[in-house]
């Protein structure tokens, strides 16, 4: 891929990871629509704002409109409430599945047919290393991401006679706002976004970030 030739849109663009991908996208050559409840709020010099909330059709579907341009959707938004699945409040379990999956299955399908108009490109999701492994306290986050680890299988099988890559980035913990409260050994965003865009350079339908999570992939055939 090179990036002198891609238009992108990355969701939830104003901090954390995806304020990562939309400056490195930028140093590569890109052209970036930086998505977010609140563009005001994007500060990255020469990203394009555009107002994109994942959870609402109407938004979703004028950012697709005024991103018409666009050959890489990178679907980045996404929130954590560490709600368990069995005694957390089920508002935040709804808001989680309403967020991380669906609203990634519908900016997917917004922004599908824009990709493939523009000659085709990619889409990357960033999901977890609780795509795979399930602990009780993030039952919501897990069940969550593992439901877009499948949308993103699924729908690489589904694009690809569209000349559309589907690429998942698995990560585990990193210095981010999400993560704030957490102790262990969190991952620099730059380097994840790095890798993760280096990955989509070179055509990998699957980025693997950290060694946390290379083992638990290489573990999902062992005994519970």
């Amino acid at each position: 891929m090179d990036f002198t030739n891609v238009v992108a849109l990355v969701t939830g663009a104003n901090r954390g990871l995806g304020r990562e991908f939309t400056r490195q996208l930028m140093t590569r050559g890109a052209t970036v629509y930086a998505a977010a409840r609140r563009p005001e709020m994007i500060d990255v010099p020469g990203a394009l704002p555009v107002r994109l909330d994942i959870t609402d059709a109407s938004s979703i579907a004028s950012a697709a409109a005024e991103a018409a341009d666009v050959t890489l959707l990178v679907n980045n938004a996404g929130i954590l409430t560490n709600a368990p699945l069995i005694d957390g409040d089920f508002d935040d379990v709804y808001q989680e599945m309403e967020t991380n999956y669906f609203g990634t299955l519908r900016v997917t399908r917004a922004f599908a047919p824009v990709v493939e108009s523009n000659g085709g490109g990619s889409i990357l999701n960033v999901l977890s290393v609780l795509s795979w492994f399930h602990p009780a306290q993030a039952g919501a986050y897990s069940a969550s991401k593992a439901a877009a680890w499948a949308l993103s299988d699924a729908s690489r099988e589904e694009l690809a006679s569209r000349n559309i890559l589907v690429t998942g980035l698995h990560v585990g913990y990193m210095d981010t706002d999400m993560a704030a409260a957490v102790t262990d050994l969190k991952r620099d965003p730059a380097v994840v976004a790095a890798l993760a865009l280096d990955g989509l350079a070179r055509g990998a339908v699957e980025v693997l970030a950290d060694d946390v999570t290379r083992q638990v992939k290489a573990s999902l055939s062992a005994d519970i």
